[in-house]
C-alpha cells in the first residue's frame, strides 16, 4: 500500500513531468480548500472503480485528456482474460494499472509508475487523493459505489444503465444533487452530433408535431466472453476476490457463463438489453420529445420472450408501447419484432433501408428523421439542413463525453447527461422489465410520485433489498 512518502514523491513527479508537457498540475483540490473543485491551472485527479470491457474502452479518453490523471485503479478481479466484446481482452486491476502507466509512460517518452491497484474500492478512496471516480463495474454496484462517492465529495462519471432498479436511481440523484458533486452518465450519443441535430430538429418542429417515436434495440443473449455454455458452478479464477465481486446482489455461485460482460444477461446484476441499449436510445427518445424530467403515464401491449429458470433469465424479445400526456406513444422493440421495417411506407424513396436498431421520429404529413450510430436520414434532406435559428431551440452541445464531464468540474456547470434525466430515461426500461417479470400487459406509471397503480406484484420490483451486510 502506498506510504506517505510514496503519495508525495508521486504528485511531485506528476506535477514536474506535467508542467514539463504543458499539463495542469495536480494539485488536488480538496487540499486547496475549494470545496472540491479545482481552478483549470490544476489537474483532476481520478480514480477508476472496475475494470474491465467498459473501462477498457473509455479509460483512454481520460488517459488522453491533459486535464486529469488517472492515478488508481480498484477491482476484486486481479487479472483475467476473456473480457471485451470478443471475449480476448485482459481485465481486472493489474490489467487496468499496466494499461494506464503504459499511457502515461509513452506521454512521458520514459517509464512511469503513476498508477496504485486496489481490490478494494473503498481503500482506494481512503487512501488516494481524488477529485473524481469513473464507475464502470456490473449495474448491481452501480448505486452503493454512486452515494459512497458522492457522500466523500468525489466528482463521478458513472457507466450506463445508470442503476439496477427505479429505487436505486431515486436514491443515486438524490444522494447526488444533496452532495453538489458534478455527474456525468456515460450515455455518450448525447455527445454526438447526429443525435443531437435529430432531436434538435425535431423540438423546433422540422416534421411537424410529433405522433410517435419507435425505438429499436438489439435482442438475445451476446455470449460475449465465450463461456456460455459453462453454467455449472466452477472454481474461481486466481486472485479474485467474488463475494467482494457480488457486494450487495443476491448470493450466487461463481459461473463462468456470467463472468466477464455475460452477467448483463442475468436480473441478479443487469436488465439484459432492454436496459442495457435503452440507455442509449429511450434517451434519445426522450431528449427528442422534450421529456427528460418525465415519463409516460401509461405502458401497454408488454410482451417479452424469458426463462426465469435459466442463467440468462432476462428477455431475449420484446416489445411494448409507452403513452405519454401529451398523446405522444413511442413504441420500443427488440430487433427480432423487426420494429423499423414498419416505417418502409414512409420511406419508399430512400435507397439506403433503415437498420432495425436507432430512433425513429414521426410527425406530420410523412415527415420523419431516423438516427442510429453514424447515421442520420430525413423523409426529405432540407430538414437536416434547415438548423435552429436564432429563439429556436438549441439542445446542449457536447462534442467529448468525457472532456464535457472534466470542464464540468472545474466550473460546477451541469453535464451533458446529469443524473436526474438518466434515471428519468432508465426508468422507462426497468418498468418493461418489471412488466414482463410480473406478467403484466399493462402498466399506470405516475412519473411524479414514481408508482404504479394498483398492481402489487409489478410495485414490489420497483427496489431490491441489498445482500447484508451492505449497506450506506
Amino acid at each position: 500500500m502506498p506510504t506517505a512518502q510514496h503519495t508525495f514523491s508521486r504528485r511531485r513527479f506528476l506535477t514536474t513531468s506535467a508542467a514539463a508537457l504543458g499539463f495542469p498540475t495536480i494539485i488536488p483540490a480538496t487540499a486547496l480548500g475549494k470545496g472540491g473543485r479545482p481552478a483549470p491551472s490544476e489537474r483532476i485527479t481520478v480514480g477508476a472503480i472496475g475494470w474491465g470491457t467498459i473501462a477498457g474502452d473509455w479509460t483512454p479518453s481520460f488517459l488522453s485528456n491533459p486535464k486529469c490523471q488517472v492515478i488508481a485503479v480498484a477491482d476484486p478481479m486481479k487479472e483475467y482474460n476473456h473480457y471485451g466484446y470478443d471475449g480476448k481482452e485482459a481485465g481486472g486491476r493489474e490489467a487496468g494499472r499496466k494499461i494506464i502507466d503504459e499511457a502515461y509512460s509513452k506521454a512521458e517518452h520514459k517509464p512511469t509508475k503513476v498508477c496504485t491497484a486496489y481490490a478494494d474500492f473503498r481503500e482506494m478512496m481512503e487512501k488516494e487523493d481524488l477529485d473524481a471516480v469513473q464507475v464502470s463495474t456490473p449495474d448491481h454496484w452501480h448505486a452503493y459505489m454512486a452515494i459512497y462517492a458522492a457522500r466523500k465529495g468525489k466528482h463521478i462519471y458513472g457507466q450506463k444503465p445508470l442503476a439496477l432498479n427505479i429505487a436505486e436511481g431515486r436514491r443515486m440523484s438524490d444522494e447526488v444533487a444533496k452532495a453538489g458533486v458534478t455527474w456525468q452518465t456515460g450515455s455518450q450519443q448525447r455527445s454526438d452530433v447526429y443525435f443531437r441535430l435529430a432531436c434538435e430538429q425535431v423540438r423546433n418542429g422540422r416534421i411537424g408535431k410529433l405522433k410517435k417515436v419507435r425505438v429499436g434495440l438489439p435482442g438475445g443473449h451476446k455470449n460475449w466472453n465465450g463461456m456460455a455454455d459453462q453454467i455449472n458452478p466452477a472454481p474461481l479464477p486466481p486472485d479474485f476476490d467474488y463475494e467482494m465481486w457480488l457486494g450487495p446482489a443476491e448470493q450466487m455461485d461463481y459461473r463462468p457463463a456470467l463472468l466477464p460482460l455475460n452477467w448483463r444477461h442475468n436480473f441478479n446484476f443487469s436488465g439484459g438489453m432492454i436496459t442495457d441499449f435503452g440507455a442509449h436510445h429511450i434517451d434519445i427518445a426522450q431528449w427528442g420529445m422534450g421529456a427528460d424530467l418525465t415519463g409516460p403515464v401509461e405502458i401497454n401491449n408488454i410482451s417479452g420472450k424469458m426463462d426465469a429458470k435459466a442463467l440468462y433469465n432476462t428477455a431475449s424479445e420484446f416489445t411494448f408501447e409507452c403513452v405519454y400526456e401529451s398523446g405522444v406513444v413511442m413504441h420500443v422493440a427488440s430487433a427480432e419484432h423487426a420494429l423499423m421495417p414498419e416505417v418502409a411506407a414512409l420511406q419508399a424513396d430512400t435507397k439506403k433501408p433503415f437498420d432495425h436498431v436507432g430512433v425513429f421520429f414521426e410527425g406530420e404529413d410523412g415527415k420523419w428523421i431516423y438516427v442510429n450510430r453514424g447515421k442520420i436520414q430525413a423523409s426529405n434532406p432540407d430538414i437536416l439542413r434547415d438548423k435552429a435559428h436564432e429563439g429556436e431551440v438549441h439542445l446542449y452541445e457536447s462534442k467529448d463525453h468525457t472532456d464535457n464531464f472534466l470542464s464540468c468540474i472545474y466550473d460546477g456547470k451541469p453535464t451533458a447527461t446529469p443524473i436526474e434525466i438518466s434515471h428519468r430515461s432508465i426508468s422507462i426500461a426497468h418498468l418493461a422489465n418489471i412488466a414482463i417479470r410480473s406478467g403484466s400487459a399493462a402498466l399506470k406509471w405516475d412519473p411524479k410520485s414514481e408508482t404504479i397503480a394498483d398492481n402489487a406484484a409489478a410495485s414490489k420490483l420497483l427496489s431490491k433489498e441489498w445482500r447484508k451486510p451492505w449497506a450506506l
